[in-house]
């Protein structure tokens, strides 16, 4: 029992380090908080990869003012002058930022204490920012003894996060911008595989990414192939002379 609670203390301290990078605040007692939580963890790191991101991450940050990590947070996600990058899961699985992972996650934090500030939080309820704090405060929980917590932790993990965390992580690894965030993303990774073995779940394979098919990309009906068919055909028999009009299927669409 009492290595699950150390466990879940650990799991907690982790998805605070990741929210803290998710939930942008100008508030410098938040950040020196970050830094102190940053030199804890890279005592006792996962593994070496991300004992060497950590130090690597404390040496990027600069020790008097949150500035430099604000800077890289715009770049990533909000400047318009690069390509943004967008936090919600909802997007990677359908490519709204508002969509079936944000109601799936409501409903998970319905069965919880949590609720979204509004006033305080512009993010939906499946920003990553969101879904680690969420995640944090819950693993926490059940340290403390809340074991009805442990299946909604559960949930959120294989159903939400899990989806499309490694999307997300390999956009900003792969940023052009990714400074401090890319170092994030080596201990994210190390906790990620931890996690998942803990809880039992294995990796999303990853779908086809979503895009608007064009006009001309659509499924044709064998009324439409067979119209085709034809005009081609009268323009191969008569390439250089008019077609009357009579023998051509025209493209009309038709109010119904």
């Amino acid at each position: 029992m009492q290595d699950n609670n150390s466990i879940n203390k650990a799991r907690s301290l982790y998805y605070n380090l990741f929210a803290n990078f998710f939930v942008a605040s100008k508030d410098s007692t938040n950040y020196f908080e970050l830094l102190s939580l940053i030199n804890t963890l890279k005592e006792n790191p996962i593994d070496n990869s991300s004992g060497e991101a950590l130090e690597n991450i404390s040496v990027l940050l600069d020790p008097s003012s949150n500035i430099t990590l604000l800077q890289e947070f715009d770049d990533l996600f909000h400047s318009p002058m690069n390509k943004k990058i967008r936090q919600t899961a909802s997007y990677y699985d359908e490519g709204v930022e508002s969509g079936k992972k944000r109601v799936e996650m409501i409903q998970f934090i319905a069965k919880t204490k949590i609720r979204r500030d509004e006033k305080a939080y512009f993010e939906y309820e499946d920003s990553i920012g969101f879904i680690f704090s969420a995640l944090a405060f819950l693993s926490n929980e059940i340290a403390q003894g809340q074991k009805e917590y442990e299946n909604t932790v559960h949930c959120i993990f294989e159903s939400i996060l899990n989806e499309f965390i490694d999307d997300l992580a390999k956009d900003i690894y792969e940023h052009e911008n990714a400074i401090i965030y890319k170092e994030l993303m080596v201990v994210l990774h190390s906790f990620l595989e931890f996690e998942r073995l803990y809880l039992d779940v294995s990796i999303h394979i990853r779908k086809a990414k979503f895009r608007k098919v064009a006009p001309s990309e659509k499924i044709l009906s064998e009324e439409e192939i067979k119209r085709r068919a034809q005009n081609k055909a009268l323009r191969e028999k008569n390439p250089k002379e008019e077609i009357e009009a009579k023998d051509i299927a025209y493209d009309v669409e038709v109010d119904i």
